[in-house]
């Protein structure tokens, strides 16, 4: 009964998509204009009008499929998960593009950023053809043939512009992000929101920039640029949403993101201004369009600041002599994340706006009450950090005082089962191989009582510059001298490329305890654990229950306000009047179901409140415990870095070249130097008259955004 229902719920989600897709795909052609002017005419004369039927068949598509998709997730987590599902989805993650300016893009990226392309130039070629047919050029500029021609061109990109905005939230949404459907973390998929960015502003920028140069040739530039018309495209709306947009582009650079956080952030939140005035510029019906996003990331957003209240404080500290830091924190016993999982964490103390994301290196399957991340100091923020809590170790006067901190999440990525392998491979560099350590402590955790679904081979290369980082390994010292290594089943390689060769050995190296120093910090200051999110199920009746207060509120605006006016469904001009009345609508679908979800929050707080934890987690203290001393050696190389085609080469004749997950998490350079060799052993290669299916899976994890 319950793969019937995941059937269903898929195929309905496919109908919806792909109804909505072939709306914008119908939209350009005169076939569609004229069918749809006559709809809202017919939708004038109901309870909703005109503003119903955008609002149904441009947004709201996106919602249910979120909506249905939070259902099939809750199901879906019930359910194990095939072979053959996860086999698809790997064949489109291998990479094909390896060294190009946007960095690896694998097969399912390609098809995308392809069908894409072929959109825009379907819906600039229909539009711009039929422009030329009619040549109606506008009698206030008396424009001539080329000069109306020209002006089509820009206003048509403008149109591809709203096609990057109605895509543009939906990559950066974490609590209801849509992507989880795909399979794709949080972190992986932001390029694409910078992708869409990066094309927005282009296509808006031609757009506005052409418009002015058409103005200057007809002398009329201090005549129409400071226009507010009462109806149609507002020209000084268009000006500043566009500015605005320039402005947040240009401080995202990644030389201003990573030097001037604070610029970056504060520029970010120039986003509601530049959504405001392009509503004002292009009016309710083109705002329907991409209201769908702004409307999933609003109430994303608004239930974020929900759930990062109230405060905690931090368990415990470990600090390694690599200048990397272990912080534990306490949870809520039922607070469950899957292994890659990662969280938000923002010190008030540090900086009050700054949330920086950390792979969490913990198991729920193990740890209750505490989870764990592991951070490097390689930025102002991260130093910062390192430098409070380094100081209360050193001072008497500090020691044992509170730290509070803001956690949100854990985000429970919905992606490929990497525990359902046959082998793994696990490539890390530096800070990056902390999300390995939660899948190492997961599989160790469930050996015992699912063995048939977990990898049989695991291998943990780890590439770093200076031996001391080998400590970082220390929470899964037990996994790799004991638990896991000792049958055989664990095996670790590491490469300090930047020292010669020394005498230590990886024991000796992770089980220095002097080299290792734990400051312990009050929690009587914090009432409260990590909660993380809600069900899965709840946050479908969030968005189900906002977008009809949205409806209802926005008929009864239309029904009080506008009910005397005799608008013509036909008419394309844009009314600041409804524009304001939209916005009304949307602030109160959003603050009604943020205040009953603060609500509902609080009594739950306040009739269920855990005890903090002060004890150290099971991880920690297994890795503490004297070593049983099996004789199982690991592998170091000194003054290299590893030949990747080798290894897999080696670790594809060990396995027998059987279903191999490859997992890689550090640097680009990195990543595209295994994403070349997966590709490369990865060819379909003859074999008499059969050939053999790919034997490595690619995965990146992202550890910085």
């Amino acid at each position: 009964m319950a793969k019937a229902t995941l059937l269903v719920l898929k195929l309905l989600m496919i109908l919806i998509s792909t109804g909505w897709v072939c709306v914008w795909l119908l939209k350009p052609t005169e076939l569609w204009t004229k069918s749809w002017h006559k709809a809202e005419e017919s939708a004038g004369k109901t309870v909703f009008g005109y503003n119903g039927l955008d609002f149904a068949v441009y947004t709201f598509p996106v919602i249910a499929v979120a909506m249905i998709g939070f259902v099939y997730l809750h199901l879906y987590a019930k359910e194990s998960r095939s072979k053959q599902m996860r086999s698809s989805i790997t064949i489109l993650s291998n990479p094909l593009i390896v060294h190009s300016p946007l960095g690896t893009i694998s097969g399912g990226e390609l098809l995308a950023v392809s069908l894409f392309i072929l959109f825009l130039a379907w819906t600039f070629y229909t539009r711009i053809s039929n422009d030329f047919k009619k040549m109606i050029p506008q009698k206030s500029l008396k424009l001539n043939t080329w000069q109306f021609k020209f002006t089509r061109v820009g206003v048509r990109f403008g149109l591809l512009a709203e096609a990057c905005l109605a895509l543009l939230l939906l990559p950066v949404l974490r609590g209801m992000s849509l992507f989880q459907l795909l399979g794709l973390q949080f972190e992986a998929s932001v390029r694409y929101h910078v992708w869409l960015g990066t094309a927005m502003i282009f296509f808006a920028t031609f757009h506005g920039s052409s418009l002015l140069f058409i103005w200057g040739v007809k002398h009329r530039v201090q005549d129409e640029i400071w226009q507010w018309q009462k109806t149609g495209r507002v020209y000084l709306a268009g000006e500043i949403a566009l500015v605005t947009g320039l402005i947040i582009w240009v401080t995202s650079l990644p030389q201003i993101r990573r030097k001037w956080f604070e610029i970056f952030y504060y520029t970010h939140h120039l986003y509601m201004v530049f959504l405001v005035f392009f509503l004002f510029h292009g009016g309710d019906r083109h705002f329907y369009m991409v209201f769908s996003g702004v409307f999933l990331y609003a109430l994303d957003k608004l239930l974020r600041i929900i759930r990062s209240r109230p405060e905690t404080c931090l368990v415990s500290a470990r600090i390694f002599p690599s200048k990397a830091i272990e912080l534990t924190l306490s949870k809520h016993p039922s607070v469950k994340y899957t292994p890659t999982s990662l969280l938000f964490m923002k010190v008030p103390s540090i900086s009050k706006c700054q949330w920086h994301p950390f792979s969490i290196t913990s198991s729920s399957s193990v740890d209750d009450d505490t989870i764990s991340v592991i951070l490097k100091c390689d930025g102002g923020w991260t130093s910062s950090l390192y430098n409070t809590i380094h100081a209360a170790l050193d001072s008497e006067a500090d020691q044992g005082k509170c730290l509070p901190v803001a956690v949100e999440g854990p985000y429970r990525p919905v992606s490929v089962d990497f525990l359902r392998y046959a082998s793994l491979l696990l490539v890390g560099g530096r800070i990056g191989i902390t999300p390995f350590l939660s899948i190492l402590q997961e599989i160790a955790s469930t050996q015992n009582t699912n063995k048939n679904r977990l990898p049989t081979r695991i291998q943990l290369i780890y590439v770093v510059k200076k031996s001391q980082d080998i400590n970082i390994l220390n929470p899964i010292s037990h996994l790799l001298l004991n638990q896991l290594a000792e049958q055989g089943n664990l095996k670790l390689k590491v490469y300090v490329t930047q020292e010669e060769q020394s005498s230590k050995t990886v024991r000796e190296l992770l089980t220095e305890p002097s080299q290792v120093q734990v400051v312990t910090f009050d929690t009587k200051c914090s009432n409260y654990a990590i909660y993380g999110f809600q069900s899965l199920l709840w946050m479908a009746a969030i968005a189900g229950f906002s977008s009809i207060i949205f409806l209802v509120s926005l008929s009864f605006f239309n029904h009080m306000v506008l009910h005397s006016e005799k608008q013509s469904p036909k008419e394309k001009k844009a009314s600041s009047v409804t524009d304001l009345l939209l916005i009304c609508s949307f602030i109160i679908a959003t603050t009604s179901i943020t205040l009953a979800a603060a609500i509902m929050r609080r009594r739950k707080l306040m009739y269920e409140i855990p005890p903090v934890s002060q004890k150290q987690s099971k991880g920690a203290e297994l890795s503490s415990m004297e070593e049983t001393g099996a004789n199982v050696e690991h592998e170091i190389h000194f003054k290299g870095r590893p030949n990747f085609q080798d290894l897999l080469s080696k670790f594809e004749l060990e396995t027998g070249g059987a279903d191999i997950g490859v997992l890689v998490c550090g640097p680009e350079s990195l990543k595209e130097s295994v994403a070349s060799s997966c590709k490369k052993n990865s060819q379909f290669l003859e074999m008499g008259a059969k050939r053999r299916k790919p034997a490595f899976n690619f995965h990146s994890l992202n550890f910085a955004l």
